[in-house]
């Protein structure tokens, strides 16, 4: 299940996101990072907190489109989780006019690759030296996009 942020999920969301397994790809995480500047959601699995969604929109009715970022706590990883959290909020991106969909994994986290490609993420193209990793160092991304007349 897909539910709104609410301010008693902060601290635990900001502990999924710091043990390994995620800070790996996450790095140092706080409160803005869990709140974030677009619709955050948390993944809730039999009533636990599994995971985190965030979504961000382009109004400009010329580029209406979202972004999406995801990440779920260790024991919920290789589950299937994540692509159906993802469908989800795709649906729901679908009835609020969005035409196209991107995320942008980390280049070398395969997990998450297989994961996206899964719902139906194609590669774009490669986002060189994009992002700071956890250990300071830049890495690429890969941007993948998904339309909405291509979901299943």
């Amino acid at each position: 299940m897909l539910r709104p942020l609410a301010d008693e999920d902060v601290e635990p969301l900001i502990a999924i996101l710091s043990h390994p397994s995620v800070h790996e790809w996450w790095g140092t995480v706080d409160e803005e990072a869990v709140r974030t500047d677009g619709i955050v959601f948390v993944i809730e699995v039999e009533g636990e907190r599994a995971g985190w969604l965030g979504v961000f929109e382009e109004a400009d009715p010329d580029y209406r489109h979202a972004s999406l970022d995801i990440s779920l706590a260790a024991d919920n990883q290789d589950r299937g989780l994540g692509p159906e959290a993802l469908r989800t909020a795709l649906d729901w991106l679908v009835t609020r006019g969005h035409h196209r969909f991107t995320i942008d994994p980390a280049a070398h986290n395969s997990r998450a690759i297989k994961a996206y490609t899964k719902v139906g993420f194609k590669p774009v193209g490669r986002m060189r030296n994009y992002e700071r990793g956890p250990d300071g160092t830049w890495h690429d991304s890969l941007l993948m996009d998904l339309l909405a007349d291509e979901l299943p």
